[in-house]
């Protein structure tokens, strides 16, 4: 994988781009939960409330509140409240009455406009003298009837009867001052957040002493609170489909690069590499591998860099709601670690099985495909139904087995992480009822412990895809890897000589890479222009590979092989085989017209030259019967023209090039004898000075060129005329006296 991270170098900006939309995506989230606590907690416990310590208090309430503070509390209020009366206006030029209506005609306590700090301490100080509040009267219930059961003493501060309570005021202030510091000390022990949910409602209590509907309060706050989630998943939508976007397009160019480069890579192989290679690995690789690549980048991108931002930040919210309930988060976690480990462990050496088994399947169906008329016609249809079933069931089956253990990673996690909502029920609940956690921060609480394990499972849905993606990218960086033999001199030198397709082969050797023995030894021969120069020998006598030799798709492994007086490995091969007119063994054509496949090799050639070579090549026959004749289409492999008429197509695509240099490697093998005579004339005449190398089967093709190579076993063991070789050379005699008559011996 680390050799194609070279890949993502174009789109780093594209990288940090999404990195910051997924950061803000997870603050997004993150924060909705928050949100949620807020509305529970502040919206519906409190009323919208949301300050502990109330803007405008009565001066009973002010005396009661102050009656469960201590002196420095005390102090601390009257510095920030003022008396005034309804009449009077406060900063934005409205009078009190108008905002709190039943001080009309009274004085009342407002807060002063103070800092953050200040606000936070007399919401501190209002929070201990409500609890101060509660734990007298709870103590004083306790003490007025003796017998009553647990909690039922318990006060609800949201409705309390402050008519009551101000009539109590006398005995309130004749309570010793130890046993409001006890129950001060009581108070200050509670979590600040339930000092403050309590402080709050009973400042909601005040407000409504004051004639302020706490609906419109509450109303007003939901709102707010719920515009704000709004936005926030809005935002985070638009985060999301943004990301989306870009890693779709990253991983695009990325796929589009690698084909690219792997399509290239491929060109550039000599038949050495493409030895080491199968053409149905180079297909599956080009394009199955590179699509894994592609499908991880596409998730990857987000879910490998959105899960963890998920999960730290999770933990870090869930800790900060409740620090008590952290070992849940780092149980569920572990089991999960645990578990993905495990499964990882499991299906890695299958993920590297599969591809393997994606090859062995294209390689049986290509096979199939190409060879079906063979197939056909020996009647082995049900023996190659057997071999794809095979292959076929050999790849379904480690699927099957990948799938299976993937999927019992969903259920696992599920039940994990319905485990931790009930943990967290569990003890948030004995939390809530001991007053040390609020019920909006165990929700809360419970959506962060989700998005934890949500994290988990989009990271665990990741090793579905990461590691056959990390094997295909080892598959695809084999192949970039992997350098051609055959490479062009730093100073190449060029064939532009006085000599033109003058070719020399000088004590020439040649083996194949990894073989023990050579394929070709000590030959030696001179092709001269003008001239016809004939290989014939016994199948697998190393003639094909003599002059692939010549085009350098093979480099000697001793001697030399010279053009125009100069070696081809010191040329370039592009100028090599810009002189070369090759006729290969098998006939290729490309899907297009005839006239595409003709002008292949020189895009420039004009209607005559395209015209000539057709006839000389006695391709016109056939050309002509069809009905838009050069502009007739040519399917994919030629598979719509015989094999004699590919074959002539082939050698008109050759001689469209006007080369210095023909190569025909068993070219008029599939013509009848006729064509064939009309051929070599025509092609004789219309060479001129090009220098024609023929490899043949038939003595009859090559009985009137001017030499003729006669190999066994890789060796030269005659070379000359026709006549010359039947008196000279027992191979080429036995040869000929197989195909000819005793009078065309004579």
């Amino acid at each position: 994988m680390k050799k194609l991270a070279k890949y993502l170098k174009p789109y780093l900006f594209i990288l940090v781009l999404v990195l910051l939309l997924l950061f803000g995506q997870a603050m997004s989230d993150l924060n909705l939960p928050n949100y949620m606590s807020k509305i529970v907690n502040v919206g519906i416990q409190q009323n919208g409330v949301e300050e502990a310590s109330p803007k405008a208090i009565s001066q009973s309430g002010m005396k009661l509140m102050q009656t469960f503070m201590l002196a420095d509390e005390k102090k601390l209020v009257q510095d920030n409240y003022t008396l005034v009366s309804g009449t009077d206006k406060n900063t934005q030029g409205k009078t009190y009455e108008s905002l709190y209506p039943n001080a009309k005609g009274t004085q009342i306590y407002v807060r002063n406009s103070v800092s953050g700090d200040i606000r936070a301490q007399l919401d501190i100080t209002f929070g201990n003298a409500t609890w101060t509040f509660i734990n007298v009267m709870q103590e004083y219930a306790a003490q007025s009837n003796p017998n009553a059961p647990a909690g039922s003493g318990t006060v609800d501060v949201k409705s309390m009867d402050f008519a009551k309570l101000y009539a109590m005021q006398s005995q309130l202030d004749q309570m010793p001052e130890s046993a409001v510091q006890a129950a001060h000390d009581k108070a200050i022990a509670n979590d600040h957040s339930i000092l403050k949910q309590s402080a709050a409602a009973f400042t909601g209590s005040f407000y409504k002493e004051l004639g302020v509907k706490l609906t419109d309060i509450q109303t007003s706050y939901i709102m707010n609170i719920g515009g704000a989630m709004l936005l926030i998943a809005l935002l985070g939508g638009l985060a999301s489909i943004l990301v989306s976007l870009f890693s779709a397009r990253i991983a695009a160019g990325v796929a589009r690069s690698l084909r690219v480069d792997i399509f290239n890579r491929i060109e550039s192989f000599s038949n050495n590499e493409f030895d080491k290679f199968s053409t149905a690995s180079l297909i599956t690789r080009s394009t199955n591998d590179v699509t894994q690549i592609q499908t991880l980048l596409t998730i990857g991108v987000r879910m490998l860099l959105y899960a963890p931002i998920l999960a730290v930040g999770g933990i870090f919210m869930a800790v900060s709601k409740s620090a008590s309930m952290s070992w849940i988060i780092a149980v569920a976690c572990s089991v999960l670690i645990g578990m993905i480990l495990i499964v990882l462990a499991i299906t890695l050496p299958r993920f590297k099985l599969v591809q393997k088994l994606v090859d062995n399947l294209n390689l049986v169906a290509r096979e199939n495909l190409s060879g079906l008329m063979v197939i056909r016609a020996f009647g082995t249809r049900d023996f190659e139904k057997d071999r794809f079933d095979k292959a076929n069931k050999d790849l379904t089956k480690v699927n099957l087995f990948i799938n299976r253990t993937m999927a019992f990673m969903m259920p696992a996690m599920m039940l994990i992480m319905n485990s931790v909502m009930l943990l967290v029920v569990w003890v948030g609940a004995h939390q809530i009822s001991e007053s040390t956690m609020q019920v909006g921060d165990m929700m809360a609480f419970m959506q962060y412990a989700m998005q934890i394990i949500m994290s988990f499972l989009m990271i665990a849905m990741m090793f579905i895809f990461v590691p056959r993606a990390a094997v295909s990218a080892n598959r695809i960086a084999e192949v970039l890897d992997t350098h051609t033999t055959i490479i062009d001199p730093a100073n190449p030198k060029s064939l532009e000589t006085s000599e033109k397709g003058y070719i020399e082969f000088k004590n020439v050797n040649f083996r194949y890479r990894g073989a023990d023995e050579d394929v070709l030894s000590d030959i030696s021969f001179t092709a001269k222009p003008g001239e016809t120069t004939a290989f014939i020998g016994s199948t697998g006598s190393g003639k094909s590979t003599l002059v692939n030799l010549i085009l350098r798709f093979y480099d000697v492994t001793r001697g030399q092989v010279l053009i125009n007086g100069v070696d081809v490995r010191e040329v370039s091969q592009k100028d090599l085989r810009s002189h070369i007119g090759y006729v290969p063994q098998k006939g290729v054509l490309l899907s297009g017209t005839i006239d595409s496949n003709l002008r292949y090799g020189k895009k420039e050639a004009t209607e005559e030259e395209i015209l000539t070579a057709s006839q000389v090549a006695q391709a016109m026959e056939f050309i002509d019967e069809k009905t838009d004749r050069f502009q007739s289409e040519i399917s994919q492999g030629g598979d719509n023209v015989s094999g004699g008429q590919k074959q002539r197509l082939s050698i008109a695509r050759a001689l469209v090039k006007r080369a210095q240099i023909y190569i025909f490697d068993d070219s008029f093998s599939a013509l009848d004898f006729q064509t064939d005579i009309a051929l070599r004339k025509a092609l004789k005449a219309n060479t001129g000075d090009s220098t024609l190398l023929i490899v043949a089967q038939r003595v009859s093709t090559i009985m009137n060129a001017e030499q003729i190579v006669v190999l066994d076993n890789g060796r030269i063991v005659g070379k000359g005329t026709h006549r010359e070789l039947l008196a000279s050379c027992p191979e080429y005699y036995e040869i000929a006296s197989s195909q000819l008559s005793k009078e065309e011996l004579a």
